[in-house]
């Protein structure tokens, strides 16, 4: 239970940052999806349930600011946390170019599920195809570049939550 308080504020700053970048980039119409980053490192270090609270949330986080029906992301985020963590032992999840790579690949399906859930039933129009290629570009750009820090920022939170305070005096 630990592990999921700790997480929640770090979750929610990587709502405000993603936030604050797409505001900051939507004059070019374009939107930046990192998804991965709330569920990669909960799946390859949690146990199950405390991962699996923690991408929920983190998906209900993510529901509470975009138009598709709520609980849409946060039973994506769970879906895919259950897949990495049913997967983790045979990923390699010990180094951070390893975890790096698994967030790109999550990132990349989940992406593609908000895509086909945003679009409905029907297949994209053919003018959508290069708005959805350059918004996952510029996903998969941002992950790869923020995945490593978002990942040792949790790490640190981890081992801070856990570590004893300091005796006085």
């Amino acid at each position: 239970m630990r592990r999921f308080l700790a997480t929640l504020p770090v979750l929610l700053l990587l709502w405000a940052i993603l936030a604050g970048l797409n505001h900051a980039i939507s004059p070019w119409h374009v939107h930046v999806f990192a998804g991965a980053l709330y569920v990669t490192y909960a799946a390859l270090a949690y146990p199950l349930r405390e991962g699996m609270a923690a991408s929920f949330v983190g998906g209900l986080v993510v529901d509470a600011s975009t138009p598709l029906p709520f609980g849409t992301h946060a039973l994506l985020f769970a879906t895919a946390h259950a897949l990495l963590h049913h997967l983790r032992d045979r990923l390699p999840r010990d180094d951070t170019a390893g975890r790096v790579v698994i967030a790109l690949m999550a990132n990349f399906g989940l992406f593609l599920a908000v895509s086909l859930v945003a679009g409905g039933r029907a297949p994209p129009p053919a003018d959508a195809w290069p708005r959805l290629l350059l918004d996952l570009v510029c996903s998969q750009a941002a992950v790869a570049l923020a995945a490593p820090w978002f990942f040792a920022l949790q790490g640190r939170v981890l081992v801070l939550a856990a570590a004893e305070p300091e005796p006085i005096g």
